[in-house]
């Protein structure tokens, strides 16, 4: 469908009040397969969108376009379109703070919101670059080493099978490094990124399929609109200034992964739930769970998911 800020494309199951969900980095509306299904079949209708930048949205436009208010933008005109007033919001990874930002900004749109693996965390006064800067000591953390256009899309683009793929098995539960390895999310000076990822076979959840999947679209679209939201940080940071410490009080859900880093580096975001989220309904950290949590353990996020679903539409 078009919207103000192009294209955006959608897989929909089901009928009922309206359920978006939006992805992270670097996959596509395809990680959500698993639980369009489960939650049309709970009674709702199940929308999973491709972010701008990625699969058959738009993926042109400075790189400004892909600031979060313009995604959040993107995300009240796919509710529009589909002829719905309000919808509940749920996103994983990039797509949580996407999720997170379009309940705070529009409310009014978004009636309830889930959050996966990435916490919900208010806006801070420090500028989020002069924050990574300050990681990793002598190596570079990942998100300032995207930064540079062009960069990091000549080490992943010339082989948009086999990085993704070393990215999602570093990041899974049954195939990421031993406790104590060199992190993936750290790059020494003069190193590639990918040189840190778990060689060998591909994590459990992920069939050689479901890689073809991913790296046609990536062949297709290259990363550049994918790699833009990282890019655009310190411009969210100050179009959100206003939002200073602001609470999301809309009904919420988070599950994250024990094993995950983005649960546990941000676990400082998730003790002040009670503060920032008045409105949790439940938060649920899976034992032996990585990154990838809907691909990962997609029965136990779906139980999770629909119960939460039928508690804020009771």
């Amino acid at each position: 469908m078009d919207g103000p800020g192009g294209r955006i494309h959608l897989l929909e199951q089901g009928t009922g009040p309206l359920v978006l969900m939006v992805h992270g980095f670097p996959v596509t509306s395809y990680s959500w397969r698993h639980q369009l299904s489960a939650v049309a079949a709970a009674g709702f209708r199940a929308v999973a969108v491709d972010v701008r930048g990625y699969g058959r949205s738009s993926a042109s436009g400075p790189v400004e376009a892909y600031r979060m208010t313009a995604l959040v933008a993107d995300d009240v005109g796919v509710v529009h379109a589909l002829g719905e007033e309000t919808a509940t919001v749920i996103g994983h990874d990039w797509g949580s703070p996407i999720a997170a930002d379009s309940a705070l900004l529009r409310p009014d749109v978004f009636t309830a919101v889930a959050m996966l693996s990435v916490p919900y965390s208010p806006w801070n006064a420090m500028r989020p670059t002069d924050g990574f800067a300050r990681l990793g000591g002598s190596e570079e953390f990942y998100v300032s080493y995207f930064q540079q256009p062009g960069r990091a899309e000549k080490e992943i683009e010339p082989d948009v099978r086999g990085w993704p793929a070393g990215f999602y098995t570093s990041l899974s539960a049954d195939t990421m490094p031993p406790p104590g390895s060199d992190s993936p999310f750290f790059v020494p000076a003069g190193a590639a990124m990918r040189d840190r990822f778990t060689g060998g076979a591909l994590p459990s959840w992920l069939t050689e399929q479901d890689l073809d999947v991913y790296s046609a679209e990536f062949e297709r679209t290259g990363l550049t609109g994918a790699l833009n939201r990282y890019r655009n940080v310190d411009r969210d940071w100050e179009d959100l200034a206003a939002w200073d410490g602001a609470r999301l009080t809309r009904p919420a859900l988070f599950i994250g992964g024990a094993l995950d880093s983005s649960t546990t580096w941000m676990a400082d975001a998730i003790a002040p739930y009670p503060t920032t989220l008045p409105g949790l309904v439940s938060s649920h950290i899976l034992d032996g769970c990585g990154h990838w949590i809907q691909q990962e353990r997609p029965a136990e996020v779906n139980a999770l998911l629909t119960k939460w679903l039928h508690t804020v539409h009771s």
